[in-house]
């Protein structure tokens, strides 16, 4: 029997991503509201309790209020905002952490789906942590290049527009005031004891991402061997995976992943300087393409079911 499935805010870039890629799937049937009942709360209420698995891909407190409406014991909650991360009672949807994650997220009727930036510090930093190579009071900083459509249909509109701003032509930093909203789960999911001090930056290209944790000798427990074999053990199979020197040509283009569902992990440097990398796209492996990924979990299906790999 076909698994019946609603995407809350499926207008929104992350929900037309999902939606895609479930849209050809024989054991899926996507139910939806009218366009007229979309904000209607009792339309919503009855819909979500009537589908085996609820997307949220809607503001935070939206997405709060999204699962109040739920009272059954059986519909799973996947949440793509960044409203549940920290929460204990959501499965943090990132399987290829290990296999405490992956079970969690196979036991759970609540997951929270990783923020974009989230997703590739967590992915680089948590098993260097667990391993006792970064230590837990380590100060770490980290930037992350990111691709218009992570600013969401806005954005986009602002990017694509007929004759764009032109200061939209260059890479521009932002969250400036060292509170963006995922660095509570950054600390969180790995461990950490204090916040990196992160700068993202968006760009004009469409998607994609490149996350990148610097380190000197003197803040790490071992050396850039080390951290090689702890990547090649723990990203040896599966959507996330350590690849060996993969630049292009002495570049690393942040759109390499653009419109896969995988992430990328490499270690450039040397013993003195490291530089800690992961790529992916930010509307896949970052959002959408893991959201869907949790739903295969979930469904028994190999991870990867009808994503772009």
């Amino acid at each position: 029997m076909k698994k019946k499935v609603f995407i809350d805010g499926k207008a929104g870039t992350t929900g037309l991503r999902i939606e895609e890629r479930l849209s050809g799937r024989d054991d899926i049937e996507i139910i939806a509201l009218p366009d007229e009942l979309r904000k209607d709360t009792e339309a919503r209420r009855k819909i979500m309790n009537e589908a085996d698995f609820v997307f949220l891909c809607l503001p935070d407190a939206a997405a709060r209020e999204a699962v109040t409406l739920v009272e059954n014991e059986n519909t799973v909650i996947i949440d793509a905002s960044t409203a549940h991360r920290t929460n204990p009672e959501f499965a943090y949807g990132f399987a290829e952490l290990g296999e405490s994650f992956f079970e969690k997220i196979k036991a759970s009727k609540r997951i929270a789906v990783p923020g974009c930036h989230a997703s590739g510090f967590i992915a680089l930093v948590y098993p260097l942590v667990k391993a006792g190579i970064i230590p837990k009071d380590a100060l770490l900083t980290a930037h992350s290049l990111t691709g218009y459509s992570g600013g969401g249909k806005n954005m986009i509109a602002e990017y694509e527009a007929d004759e764009p701003d032109a200061l939209l032509g260059a890479p521009r930093q932002y969250g400036l005031t060292q509170t963006h909203k995922h660095l509570p789960e950054m600390v969180k999911i790995t461990g950490l004891e204090n916040a990196p001090h992160f700068s993202p930056i968006v760009s004009d290209f469409y998607s994609g991402m490149e996350v990148t944790v610097p380190l000197f000798k003197r803040q790490i427990c071992g050396t850039i061997d080390d951290i090689r074999q702890i990547y090649k053990s723990t990203y040896a199979e599966g959507l996330v995976r350590y690849i060996e020197a993969d630049d292009e040509a002495g570049f690393l283009s942040a759109g390499k992943l653009s419109g896969k569902d995988t992430m990328q992990i490499e270690v450039f440097g040397n013993d003195e300087r490291i530089s800690l990398v992961a790529r992916y796209d930010n509307l896949g492996k970052g959002a959408s393409g893991a959201a869907v990924e949790c739903l295969n979990i979930k469904l028994g299906q190999s991870p990867d079911k009808c994503l772009e790999v």
